[in-house]
């Protein structure tokens, strides 16, 4: 894992984003897209809660920047998330071939934290982004903020939602 201090702003928007969503009745996501001069180009969380359970911040991002950079810009962009993105994500991250992802909780650790809450698995296996698109360049978890993502998330499934 290789998350500089300087990205941390980063991630913590992205947790903040999650917080939004879970504020929101909505799972608790959120990216920001970042091109490579560290400038934030977009940013989204989770609207999943409107029945498009398609409504993923990184597959948004994904979108937005096939729509809005070169592909040299989506080369050299940095999508940071608050969890590693699904397998929808992961590929249209790859395909629409923007650069590296790092996120704060990995796939693993949110499987882990559903499970100990007793919510069912998700219709989709959960797979780390290495598996879905091995050329994207993955970094994470970053455990200084792991622990905001799982308590956002404990609180989403203990209400009932």
């Amino acid at each position: 894992m290789v998350v500089k201090e300087a990205e941390l702003p980063y991630l913590r928007r992205c947790v903040e984003l999650a917080a939004e969503a879970l504020e929101a009745g909505d799972e608790p996501f959120g990216s920001v897209l970042v091109t490579g001069d560290g400038t934030v180009r977009a940013e989204d969380r989770n609207r999943v809660a409107s029945g498009d359970r398609t409504q993923h911040p990184e597959f948004e991002l994904a979108r937005w920047s096939a729509a809005h950079l070169t592909p040299g810009e989506r080369a050299a962009a940095t999508v940071y998330t608050s969890g590693e993105h699904c397998p929808m994500c992961a590929a249209a991250h790859a395909w629409v071939g923007l650069g590296r992802i790092v996120y704060v909780a990995s796939s693993e650790q949110l499987t882990s934290w559903l499970s100990e809450l007793g919510v069912p698995a998700p219709p989709v296996r959960t797979l780390p982004v290495a598996e879905v698109a091995p050329g994207v360049l993955v970094d994470g978890p970053v455990p200084e903020l792991a622990g905001e993502v799982k308590e956002l998330h404990q609180r989403f499934h203990r209400a009932g939602a």
